[in-house]
């Protein structure tokens, strides 16, 4: 597996997200043993960079992660996310970043990871009701005391940013960002580069839908995040059909499978993008990784690249309304 570097921080090129193994998706958290093998068979095959938050769940992904790194805990750089729970009362889904809740989170984080410092911390949402550089401020007083080795920001937009870096440099943003997410090419990404600042792309195969095994919404429950989803709904669905198709059809001519191949497209974009895939099966973070081996002919990543925007928004209203795209 190469590496590259998220400003200071060495990372796997690839590295992998823990959310579907306890949250966001029908079959999420129903069996503990395959997740814990597949972080494990993870750092087998060179992964480095492991992805939770303290939201998902709440609270039982990291306690997931922490038993699967104990005694591996060296190996990899922890990311994790705070500002989603309301310790003051208010509880999950509250967006709170103030100095005195990131406390109270980062000291849950920790006891439930099993360890004694996070690498890299961010900022889940942007909260509204706490200026960005109080929360930086903070963030900064941790990184002094030992606790985060650096600061991140999760779907911030270019003036949270830039603030934000004016109090403490922000190591990476974590944004959605695939072959049908591209909005932040034009406003986010240049910002990041500007300022030196890495991307970790989630969400890098379009939950699913770009690896072209999903031709039917019929199995998403409620509590699925992909049930009642904009882009995999009525007409927008079978239009955005069309798009697994072209990536199906450049990982045939590619030999390759269709999420091998949205994922190098996104390697391709540039040396300080590290997605973070999510999973929680062993044959997935196999077939994952190796796209790090992969490299796609001029042709194909023009093809790609010329892919029609996808149908519909990437989240209904109420959650789009805590994104700063």
């Amino acid at each position: 597996m190469h590496h590259l570097t998220l400003r200071d921080l060495e990372v796997s090129r690839i590295g992998l997200g823990t959310m579907g193994m306890s949250h966001g998706y029908t079959d999420s958290g129903t069996d503990e043993a395959e997740s814990v093998r597949t972080i494990h068979r993870a750092l087998e095959l060179g992964v480095t960079f492991i992805d939770t938050a303290e939201i998902y769940g709440p609270y039982v992904n990291e306690e997931l992660v922490g038993r699967a790194l104990k005694g591996r805990r060296g190996q990899v750089v922890l990311a994790t996310k705070f500002g989603m729970v309301s310790h003051a009362g208010a509880g999950p889904w509250n967006r709170d970043s103030s100095p005195a809740n990131i406390r109270t989170a980062v000291e849950g984080s920790l006891r439930r990871l099993g360890t004694d410092h996070i690498d890299l911390y961010y900022q889940h949402r942007v909260d509204p009701n706490t200026p960005i550089e109080e929360t930086a401020g903070a963030v900064a007083e941790l990184i002094a005391e030992g606790k985060v080795r650096a600061f991140g920001l999760s779907e911030a937009g270019p003036d949270t940013v830039r603030r934000a870096h004016a109090v403490h440099p922000v190591t990476a943003v974590q944004s959605e960002y695939s072959l049908w997410t591209r909005g932040i090419e034009d406003r986010i990404l240049p910002v990041l580069r500007e300022l030196s600042i890495g991307l970790v792309p989630f969400a890098p195969l379009g939950h699913g839908f770009l690896t072209n095994t999903i031709r039917s919404t019929d199995g998403f429950k409620e509590g699925d995040f992909r049930h009642g989803n904009p882009r995999f709904t009525g007409e927008n669905f079978q239009r955005n059909l069309r798009i697994a198709d072209e990536v199906q059809g450049v990982a045939a001519e590619a030999g390759a499978t269709p999420a091998q191949v949205a994922l190098a497209w996104l390697l391709a974009q540039g040396d300080d993008i590290a997605p973070i895939p999510g999973t929680k099966r062993v044959h997935r973070v196999e077939e994952n990784t190796a796209a790090d081996g992969i490299r796609l002919s001029d042709e194909h990543l023009a093809r790609l690249g010329n892919l029609p925007p996808a149908a519909g928004e990437t989240h209904p209203q109420g959650a789009r309304q805590m994104l700063e795209r």
